[in-house]
């Protein structure tokens, strides 16, 4: 792995042993279990997001989406809508604007900083239709609500999601009268390590581990390329873990990792820089490009010791690039 790829995940497993689940730290001494929000208010915070975001999103108006979106979905998304714009200046003119109906809330009961809630709808883009899930959280009382997560799944296909003798959501936390086959807090840990190494049993086969590792290997080494590819976890206190335990006993957990590819090329070739990779690169191409992604993904997981994390969703987004 890379030298300041490596620094980086130094820093992030240093931040890691500091920092616990979120919605268990104490902050300002505010210690009391409360409902993270109120519904009246987590349907005005849906309404003024998917109103913010079709408008961001029609005009590639990268500083209008940081009005309601944060975490990895607001990063990702602020670099996505800046390359979109450089290219397509006149925006989107086939734009389709979301349309979220019949939202259901699951709000926890929290203590400290951050607090969050999710909001589960069917969803509609043109003739597409599919479940969203926005994980939507703050940092303080006088912050705003801004969506910090964002899963699409398909239609039926949300989780069920368990809730307290009140009626409140029960947020991920260390909790031994719940174990999970895998402390939350660990996921991206256990992500990266299997994708860099194929080691461990914690995550299922599929698309997005061993099938991407397959992948990798078989374009590693092309004629007249070598391909690297270099994981890390997120830094837990710019992006943390959040999810709701579920009916069965497990929980959905929402978490992100960064993923670096490294492209060199032979002499005499010089590398294929796509026009969206174009606004976000510093230097020049000449011989190598790499291209930093924040990937966010929606797993389950299992309560047994013996099940293994499955994938819901998983999403990539580019956020620099850099040549030499």
């Amino acid at each position: 792995m890379w030298a300041w790829v490596r620094a980086a995940a130094v820093t992030t497993a240093l931040a890691g042993m500091l920092v616990g689940l979120t919605g268990c730290m104490t902050v300002h001494g505010e210690t009391a279990l409360v409902p993270a929000t109120t519904k009246a208010e987590a349907e005005k915070v849906l309404e003024n997001f998917v109103g913010v975001r079709n408008t961001a999103h029609r005009s590639f108006d990268a500083d209008l989406s940081t009005t309601v979106q944060h975490g990895p979905l607001g990063d990702s998304e602020r670099a996505a809508l800046t390359a979109l714009k450089a290219v397509h200046p006149e925006g989107d003119k086939e734009f389709k604007p979301l349309e979220l109906r019949d939202a259901e809330f699951h709000i926890p009961r929290q203590a400290g900083w951050p607090k969050y809630f999710l909001a589960s709808a069917p969803g509609q883009v043109g003739d597409v239709r599919a479940h969203w899930l926005v994980m939507f959280s703050r940092d303080g009382i006088d912050a705003d609500w801004k969506a910090s997560y964002l899963s699409v799944v398909e239609p039926g296909a949300a989780p069920a999601f368990a809730t307290d003798k009140d009626g409140y959501a029960r947020p991920l936390r260390k909790d031994a009268t719940d174990p999970l086959a895998v402390e939350p807090a660990q996921l991206g840990t256990e992500y990266t390590e299997f994708l860099q190494k194929g080691e461990g049993e914690v995550f299922a086969p599929g698309r997005f581990t061993t099938e991407r590792r397959e992948t990798r290997a078989e374009s590693a080494n092309r004629p007249a390329a070598r391909n690297e590819w270099a994981d890390t976890p997120a830094d837990p206190e710019r992006y943390p873990v959040m999810g709701l335990y579920t009916e069965d006993g497990g929980a959905v957990a929402f978490f992100a990792v960064h993923q670096h590819t490294k492209q060199t090329v032979a002499e005499g070739y010089t590398p294929t820089v796509d026009p969206l990779v174009e606004p976000l690169l510093k230097g020049e191409a000449r011989q190598t490009l790499t291209k930093a992604y924040l990937y966010q993904q929606l797993v389950t997981v299992p309560e047994a010791e013996d099940a293994r994390v499955e994938f819901l969703d998983q999403r990539a987004g580019l956020i620099s690039a850099e040549g030499s």
